[in-house]
């Protein structure tokens, strides 16, 4: 007679064994009707799983994240089985659950069209109206492969085939449609309703580009119609913002095929890059940060005692010169040891803070280069704290601090922290990586900061706080880290004069708030839709005058606002002024002067924010004083 335990303490005993359906049904036909799937004791499992013994039940919906990820996976066997119906000769291969989706790769004599993913859809569409039960069902693996080679399909009978024999396997029927697959999924086609087909993209078997090419098609789905709507909306919206399409028209920078993953910044783009940089530079001045520069091309011997040539070697670019063999930069961090290692070094001068806008280069594969988002060459925000290991909890503090409010600068207000633990491979014994983790624990708990895990995640050296922000469109982007290594200043032999006269390793703290400004632009250029705020665009405003007559009076008010600091042009051509404005609006200015007869007379000017709002005439001196007020407090005119 099982007993099962429901989330809110609740205790439901019965007979004999009952399905996880039954159990739902008992409790209520609304949620017997929203069930989907369930965790018990912790495990996921089919609404057809059978409880025999006592155990902690949750009982999953839609209103679950782990029962939104059955439904995308549940919508890709969903995709197979229309494919299957549409073009028999397609073989499936595998079909994974990713990020607000889903994707399903498939070996297919040729590509996909858009046409035939309208027709994919609406047979899935006729698939889950007819709401037929999915079954699972368990095999031997060698009948499994028997039967997958019989129906014509090589790869899943080539993945089946890999797992070992005294595996039972566990197959899902939908109608005429059988898959490999662990589960869960939903109980019936029928609860698929709300997705969409969005793309089709190439793809290798098993990753490798030996291998043949296949059909990916990704789709999205969701629990509800007003949820499907909001993400398609939100990409709708996203495909607007597309910092390489706003980089065009603002004319900022462009990538091409002699530099792939190198970005060539134009007057607009570069201005827009030095006032970030320039403004991290003020901030960690004063922080307490010594600014440094370290070589591009280093040794490869320097690589190989740091870790970095066993560890990343596929990722650097590497020369060669009077047979030597050296390596550009993937990494900062080996240089800068370097520089703490030049000269005696006593506990008095930790913590020792050294930060670089420090140039990169990482050998991308050409397929992921994306544009600023996943370049080649970057500049990274790069600083390294050389401490002891007391100083780890207020060094990580600060940093907290002043990340914080640094993107509160930049308009990002809302900040996921993650702490990524150990990876397989790695560099250190586990006794090192204890402490290591140990401590970025404390320091988070100091911080007052919530967080959450993610094992395997770290880098090879040590494991690392990550700082996710959300931008306007509600996406996540990981920028800023703090890394806690005990490794790197062991391969380097870095080593200070203790109070005891002792040497001792410093503790080094690897750390970025924004991470790759390359990337960091790109996600400015989206987060704002190009509509930066006053202290950030490349341009602040254009001086126009209405005929030539206040040519002159035109360029003596943009010489005045160019004196007191700002980033002012004019437009003097004789040309209608609706026909200027609008000219200007596109380029996204937070604003336009203008000047006629009457502003001249009066020694002031007509002034629209950007949005075309009209705030009338000003004397300059009051517009100075709104424009150092809107740039002090990182104001936004958006």
């Amino acid at each position: 007679m099982p007993s099962v335990r429901l989330p809110d303490g609740s205790v439901r005993s019965f007979e004999q064994a009952v399905s996880v359906a039954d159990v739902a049904a008992s409790i209520g036909a609304g949620l017997a009707k929203a069930a989907l799937a369930a965790r018990v004791d912790g495990q996921l499992v089919d609404t057809s799983f059978r409880i025999e013994n006592d155990c902690e039940l949750a009982i999953l919906t839609g209103k679950d994240a782990d029962g939104v990820d059955v439904i995308r996976h549940s919508t890709a066997h969903l995709l197979a089985y229309a494919v299957k119906e549409l073009f028999p000769e397609a073989q499936v291969t595998i079909g994974p659950v990713i990020d607000k989706g889903f994707y399903y790769d498939f070996s297919f004599p040729r590509g996909f069209t858009p046409e035939d993913l309208v027709r994919i859809e609406t047979r899935m569409s006729e698939l889950s109206k007819r709401d037929i039960p999915v079954v699972r069902e368990e095999w031997k693996r060698d009948d499994a492969v028997a039967f997958f080679k019989s129906i014509g399909e090589a790869y899943k009978a080539e993945i089946i085939a890999s797992i070992p024999q005294d595996q039972t396997i566990s197959l899902y029927r939908e109608g005429d449609f059988i898959d490999l697959c662990r589960g869960p999924h939903v109980p019936s086609t029928g609860k698929l309703k709300y997705f969409k087909l969005m793309s089709v993209a190439g793809a290798y078997w098993r990753g490798d580009s030996r291998n043949e090419q296949l059909q990916r098609i990704y789709g999205t789905a969701w629990a509800s119609k007003e949820d499907l709507d909001a993400y398609l909306h939100m990409i709708e919206e996203a495909e607007k913002r597309d910092h390489r399409k706003l980089a065009k028209v603002l004319d900022l920078f462009h990538l091409q095929d002699e530099a792939p993953g190198m970005v060539f910044w134009h007057p607009k783009g570069w201005t827009l890059w030095q006032q970030i940089e320039q403004y991290m530079r003020r901030r960690l001045d004063a922080a307490g940060y010594s600014e440094v520069k370290t070589p591009l091309v280093m040794d490869r011997v320097l690589w190989e005692r740091s870790g970095h040539w066993e560890n990343y070697r596929e990722n650097m670019f590497v020369t060669e010169s009077e047979k030597r063999d050296y390596a550009v930069k993937p990494m900062n961090c080996p240089g800068h040891v370097q520089i703490f290692n030049h000269g005696l070094r006593s506990y008095r001068e930790l913590p020792l803070r050294l930060a670089e806008f420090g140039s990169c280069h990482r050998n991308e594969p050409s397929g992921a280069l994306h544009g600023l988002m996943r370049v080649r060459g970057f500049v990274q925000d790069d600083a390294h704290i050389f401490c002891t290991e007391d100083q780890i909890v207020s060094e990580v503090r600060a940093f907290n601090d002043l990340l914080v409010s640094v993107y509160r600068d930049f308009g990002f207000n809302d900040v996921v922290v993650k702490l990524s633990l150990r990876p397989e491979k790695r560099a250190g014994a586990d006794e090192v990586w204890d402490r290591a983790e140990q401590g970025l624990r404390d320091a988070l708990t100091a911080s007052g900061v919530a967080w959450v895990e993610l094992p395997g995640e770290g880098a090879f050296y040590g494991p690392k706080i990550e700082y996710h922000i959300k931008d306007a469109l509600g996406r996540s982007w990981q920028c800023g880290t703090m890394q806690l290594d005990f490794v790197l200043p062991e391969r380097l032999d870095a080593e200070y004069v203790a109070e005891d006269n002792t040497r001792k390793r410093p503790v080094m703290l690897h750390r970025a708030i924004l991470g790759s400004l390359e990337r960091f632009i790109g996600i400015l250029i989206e987060n704002f839709a190009g509509n930066f705020p006053l202290w950030l665009a490349p341009k602040q405003a254009v001086v126009m005058s209405i005929t030539e007559h206040q040519a002159d009076y035109a360029e003596g008010i943009a010489r005045e606002l160019v004196a007191a600091g700002f980033r002012v042009e004019t437009d003097l051509r004789n040309e209608k002024i609706s026909y200027k404005i609008r000219e200007h609006s596109l380029q996204k200015l937070p604003y336009q002067l203008v000047v006629g007869e009457k502003e001249k007379a009066a020694g002031v000017v007509a002034v629209r924010a950007r949005g075309g709002q009209d705030l009338g005439q000003m004397p300059l001196d009051q517009l100075l004083d709104r424009w150092r007020h809107e740039v002090e407090t990182r104001g936004s005119a958006v």
